[in-house]
């Protein structure tokens, strides 16, 4: 019996990573005059990966890894105007609209009277303002704003929760961040694809029975009938 379903937010629930690539594509043509555009962007991907220890996930540190990109890129010569800019490629993300994924709402309503835990990683204002935006927070039991998506976060979730690992699912985007963690802790962890996942969020797929993929949300109450389904 599954006890508790984790469903991941950003790129499970709704659109994120498109105005990421929105944004980056914006940022490209903004420096084109100092660089290659795939070298502008090879460059702020590995500020981006270097800073997720100081910043954390989230739209907040992508801002300030542009602003460090285009100093390094153009060594210090950017000018004001173009920083400002890149701040205000950021306030447009941060107040962007909430768009719900196709099959987001059929799945939940699927799901109704099951446990579900709504579980995201990132910025906790933004976090935030995105489920309250989303309209969806009254379909979840609780909800769960981690620093980043480690077997020991996932470990004290399911301790606040009171639910043992193989009782557990949880589905998301994210093969490094919803699945693996989820799996090593015994749990079952649901790979759904998103077109856009970040290049930071990539990793193999485990060969292993508690790990699954689907190709969209709408197909996780049927997965789940199987798994609780008599041997």
């Amino acid at each position: 019996m599954i006890e508790a379903i984790g469903l991941d937010a950003d790129d499970t629930l709704w659109e994120n990573e498109t105005f990421f690539r929105m944004t980056e594509g914006e940022f490209v043509a903004l420096l084109g005059d100092h660089a290659d555009g795939a070298d502008i962007a090879s460059r702020l991907l590995d500020v981006e990966r270097a800073n997720l220890a100081r910043y954390g996930f989230g739209i907040k540190g992508f801002m300030l890894s542009m602003v460090q990109t285009a100093i390094e890129l153009t060594d210090g010569r950017i000018d004001g105007r173009a920083i400002g800019r890149i701040l205000e490629l950021g306030q447009e993300m941060l107040a962007h609209p909430v768009d719900l994924l196709p099959g987001v709402p059929q799945a939940l309503e699927a799901l109704d009277g099951r446990r579900l835990i709504l579980i995201t990683k990132g910025d906790g204002i933004d976090q935030e303002r995105k489920i309250a935006a989303s309209g969806l927070a009254e379909r979840f039991d609780a909800v769960e704003i981690l620093a980043d998506k480690s077997p020991e976060a996932y470990a004290r979730v399911l301790l606040r929760a009171g639910v043992a690992p193989d009782r557990f699912l949880m589905a998301g985007n994210s093969m490094k961040s919803d699945v693996l963690p989820v799996v090593e802790l015994g749990g079952h962890g649901v790979f759904i694809p998103h077109a856009l996942t970040w290049a930071v969020e990539h990793a193999p797929a485990p060969d292993h029975p508690r790990a699954h993929r689907l190709e969209t949300i709408a197909d996780l109450p049927a997965l789940i009938r199987r798994l609780e389904a008599p041997a």
